[in-house]
Parts: C-alpha cells; sequence; structure tokens
C-alpha cells in the first residue's frame, strides 16, 4: 500500500509540479490552505505532511503549531516548503517541530530523496533497534553460557529461570500485584537480563563449585560471595557501556536474589521491601528451579513438593505476596518446564 503524502501550498503549479513529481510512488492529496489541511486530517490520517510557510489566512508556522498542540497528530512528520532563507526562518521552523526544509522552486531529485529518507526512517530506526537488541541478547546468552559451562551440575538452570521469569512477571501484572512498578518495566529486557543472575560464579573455582558433595561452611562462605561479585562484573560493563537500564536489572537479579524476606539472606542482609523487586522475584524462581532440579547432593523433588516448600516459606525466605502468586499459577509454572524440557530434548 501506497504512502499518503498532504501537500499544503495556496499555489496550483507547486501543488501540481508536486503532485507530478510523488504520484508514482505515494499517494498525493494536494490543498491550497492549512484549513483543507485540518478538514481533511479528520478524515484521512497521512503518512507526510508538505507544509508551506508563507499562506493567506493561516501561515504554514500557525499551523505547525496546532499540529504538535493536537494528540492525534503531533507525530506527523512535517517538512516546510518555503522560498525563504534566512535563518531566522529555519530556526523557528525546527524549533516548532519540522523534520526538514526543502526550498521552491522544487527540485524533483532533491524532492524524491528528501521524503523518501524521511519516510523510511521509522523502518531504519527499527531495524537498527531489532539489530541492538539481538546483539545484546546475544550477549547475554555467551555471558550465561559461559557461566553454566562452569557450574556443570545445573544445566539448563539460566534459560529454565529465564522461562519461569517471564510467566511470573506476567501472572503479577496480571494480579496486579506490584503492577505499577512492574509496569515500568521492559519486561523482554527484563527477563533476558535475569540470565546474568549467577553472573559472578565465574569467580568461583572449579573446586567449589562443581564439588559433588555438600559444602563446607567455609566453601559455603566463598560461594555466597558470587552475589556481590555478579554486581561488581555488571558494574564494570556498565562504565564500559553505559547501558545502564538493561544492565541494572540485570546487576539486582545478580546481587539480590539470595536475599530473603526475613533478612537472613545475603550480601546485605536486607529484609522486605528493602530487597529490590528484581531480586524478590529471583529468589522465588531460583529455589524453585533447585528445589526440582537433579544436584550431585539431592534427588529432585516434585513440583508438587517444590510449591509447598514455597508456600511455607512464604513471609520468611520468600515475598508472601509473589509467592502467593506463584502458588497459584503453580500449573503454568510446570507447563512452562516441561515445554522447555521438550523443545531442549527434540
Amino acid at each position: 500500500m501506497k504512502k499518503v503524502v498532504f501537500v499544503v501550498d495556496d499555489n496550483d503549479f507547486n501543488l501540481t509540479f508536486a503532485a507530478s513529481v510523488l504520484e508514482q510512488e505515494y499517494t498525493v492529496l494536494t490543498m491550497p490552505s492549512a484549513e483543507k489541511m485540518f478538514s481533511l486530517l479528520e478524515k484521512k490520517r497521512p503518512d507526510l505532511i508538505l507544509l508551506d510557510v508563507q499562506m493567506p489566512d493561516m501561515t504554514g508556522f500557525e499551523a505547525m503549531e496546532i499540529l504538535k498542540g493536537s494528540e492525534k497528530f503531533a507525530d506527523i512528520p512535517v517538512i516546510f516548503l518555503t522560498a525563504l532563507t534566512d535563518a531566522d526562518n529555519e530556526a523557528r521552523g525546527i524549533e516548532l517541530g519540522a523534520v526538514d526544509f526543502i526550498m521552491k522552486p522544487f527540485s524533483e531529485p532533491v524532492l524524491l530523496q528528501r521524503i523518501k529518507n524521511h519516510l523510511n526512517i521509522d523502518r531504519l530506526i527499527k531495524e537498527r533497534t531489532e539489530q541492538l537488541v539481538q546483539l545484546k541478547n546475544g550477549i547475554v546468552f555467551i555471558l550465561a553460557d559461559l557461566v553454566e559451562s562452569r557450574d556443570q551440575s545445573t544445566g539448563g538452570h539460566v534459560d529454565r529461570t529465564a522461562v519461569y521469569m517471564e510467566v511470573l512477571i506476567n501472572a503479577m501484572l496480571e494480579q496486579g500485584v506490584y503492577a505499577d512498578e512492574i509496569g515500568t518495566w521492559d519486561i523482554e529486557s527484563a527477563v533476558s537480563s535475569s540470565r546474568l543472575h549467577d553472573i559472578g560464579k565465574i569467580t568461583i573455582s572449579d573446586t567449589i563449585l562443581n564439588k559433588a558433595g555438600k559444602l563446607t561452611d567455609e566453601e559455603f562462605e566463598i560461594m555466597k560471595t558470587h552475589s556481590a561479585e555478579g554486581g561488581l562484573i555488571i558494574d564494570r560493563a556498565i562504565e564500559r557501556t553505559g547501558d545502564a537500564e538493561f544492565l541494572h536489572s540485570a546487576k539486582l537479579f545478580a546481587v539480590f536474589h539470595h536475599e530473603k524476606w526475613n533478612g537472613a539472606g545475603y550480601p546485605m542482609g536486607l529484609e522486605g521491601d528493602e530487597i529490590p523487586l528484581h531480586g524478590r522475584i529471583m529468589a522465588v524462581i531460583d529455589v524453585y528451579d533447585a528445589l526440582v532440579s537433579e544436584r550431585p547432593y539431592k534427588k529432585p523433588f516434585t513440583h508438587e513438593k517444590a510449591i509447598e516448600i514455597i508456600t511455607e516459606d512464604a513471609g520468611t525466605h520468600f515475598d508472601p505476596l509473589i509467592a502467593d502468586v506463584f502458588a497459584k499459577i503453580s500449573e503454568r509454572i510446570k507447563s512452562a518446564g516441561e515445554n522447555y524440557k521438550n523443545a531442549e530434548e527434540f
């Protein structure tokens, strides 16, 4: 479908010329005044407006102020058509929100190229954004795989926890649990960044990380440092990349997922809602996956037993509101885990 371009100019020759140049590639609607433009805007929304600056009754600048003051039309890109060459007029147009100026009399190649550039800019931005998201997710997967390749006892843990994270966050939104805060998150980005919650395990020696039996008290104290170390690793990434929003979520998951609601967790011994929400959510998911997974020192618990343990520990280990949502959607969690396992086997 052709994109729609409005051409607004009080000169018939300019309207005719612009239409003849553009009509092969675009649906072109011409109108001799800003008043006619506003009348048509109520019926047809253009992808771009070419707007003459000097018109009787209502100038292009006046029309632009109305457009940008309207919630319905403020995002429509506007290119000014003008014979004025002074810097003051150009500055005023840019200040009002014009994306470009085209000088009259028109040059056919310039007219076509300027319009093409501005109509394609949304597509180019979208493509670039998608590339950056893919790059970011790719880096996360590589780092998460690096951690998991060293921790031989927790195969698939970061992928499964990300699956559970998405299910739980969406359920919390549905049930209105911390929905105001979660509503400010980029959920896709948060779920992806949750894969880095154990990034600090890179600093733990293989002898402790892959010990077949139960850790000694001394070894456990060393293992506990992975939370704080994860925060330091992500801090260094933030310093180098400046991607604070995405990595800030990763840091909250990494540092706080072993804190406990009653203050008995680590690394800071925070209590209740002093613990960032990211950490409180990951605490439930991390423990659930550990319970239902086989470890060198234990057999896996059943899904039902894991849910029972989490419910019993609500208000001590876990935020009771989050634990309650988790229990209510236990079948969704179980299905998500089974679907992940089936996909992995396939």
